[in-house]
């Protein structure tokens, strides 16, 4: 286990916003305990995007690090002189560097998950060698491993407050040769047993981790899903009933990412699930045009604990380029997170409230925030 970084100076400035103030002959109040777990769209990363600062950049990292606790989705394979061949060709092979590992510990990234469809794109080594690479570079991961029951362990960091888990998974289009077995390196799978049936035997294994794992941690449950059906804006029936269970399985928070674009978030027993955060970083080597422009879109969730209590949920608006900052780099300047404002955000918070009414979710809009109260 580690500590993330920051964590004292992000506790510190906490407790001065929660201390009560205490009035003359007054008694003394505890101070509530606080926490924030921080959740973002997928990191499909291809770029160093720290090695030249761009404009807006440093605003997105300050809202990642206002975390206490900052996960996302590494939707990329790390290419080290450990990895195997490709085992995909074109634009849909999904590479990057320890440069671009570095780059999302500088945005404020404590945990990784690592099963997604393109952790096997350069082999069973790759599989690993992303592993170590994230390891080494100071991440917490789950998803990967040596062989299934490692892949399919829960992560955990500790905190002052409640340690938190990561368990994460991935569903569709993963190939043959990806998904870990009991004596084969991959990512944990989960499988379809017929369409929108998920694996019995899956199912029980996911859902026996995140029992274990909630004894002494708040668990998050992420889900890389490539299931879309015929519309990757539509939640499947399935993938709700799946999150549901994890949730009564012990899971305090479940959040997917696979269709590149914003799903509704829902609330159950008091615990959010968000059907998809789309992309944090999106360095996708599609012609412009390939995608709808709801994928150039997405959320930041900061999940707010006090007492171990979630209070509320704040979602901060994130637009990406389509059309790369230089026309030259199209490539390599594209798909880059800048924090929404203006009309632009209050079309992002409006599709997202929309989308969250459709599960009984009320969702706040506040200036250029949105706000879920869950007390």
């Amino acid at each position: 286990m580690s500590t993330p970084r920051n964590q004292q100076r992000r506790r510190f400035v906490a407790g001065l916003a929660m201390t009560p103030l205490l009035l003359c002959g007054a008694k003394r109040l505890p101070a509530a305990q606080t926490q924030t777990l921080t959740l973002t769209g997928q990191a499909l990363i291809a770029h160093d995007l720290c090695k030249a600062a761009y404009p807006g950049l440093a605003d997105v990292i300050a809202e990642v690090r206002r975390g206490d606790v900052a996960m996302t989705d590494l939707e990329t394979a790390i290419r080290t002189s450990a990895s195997g061949p490709p085992t995909r060709e074109g634009e849909f092979l999904h590479a990057a560097g320890i440069d671009e590992l570095r780059c999302l510990r500088t945005f404020g990234f404590d945990m990784l998950a690592l099963a997604n469809n393109h952790a096997w794109d350069f082999g069973s080594a790759g599989v690993l060698a992303t592993r170590h690479a994230a390891r080494e570079t100071g991440f917490v991961t789950a998803g990967s491993g040596v062989n299934l029951l490692e892949a399919s362990q829960a992560a955990r960091v500790a905190t002052a407050e409640q340690s938190v888990a990561l368990v994460s998974m991935a569903v569709g289009k993963i190939r043959d040769g990806g998904a870990a077995t009991a004596s084969r390196p991959g990512i944990n799978e989960l499988r379809l047993a017929s369409p929108g049936v998920p694996d019995a035997s899956d199912v029980e294994r996911m859902f026996a981790a995140i029992d274990d794992a909630a004894r002494s941690a708040k668990v998050v449950v992420c889900l890389h899903n490539h299931d879309w059906g015929d519309d990757m804006r539509v939640t499947q029936p399935w993938t709700r009933a799946f999150a549901r269970r994890c949730i009564e399985a012990g899971a305090s928070a479940f959040f997917a990412h696979g269709a590149p674009l914003l799903h509704g978030i829902e609330l159950h027993r008091g615990a959010p699930i968000f059907y998809c955060l789309g992309s944090l970083i999106f360095h996708s080597r599609t012609a412009p045009g390939y995608y709808p422009p709801e994928v150039w879109e997405s959320a930041i969730a900061h999940l707010h604990y006090r007492d171990n209590h979630l209070d509320q949920i704040e979602l901060i608006p994130i637009s990406l380029n389509e059309i790369g900052d230089d026309i030259a780099q199209q490539n390599e300047t594209r798909g880059r997170p800048r924090i929404a404002t203006g009309e632009t955000a209050q079309r992002i918070l409006s599709r997202l409230q929309a989308l969250s009414a459709e599960f009984d979710t009320r969702m706040r809009i506040i200036g250029e925030r949105g706000w879920i109260v869950t007390a």
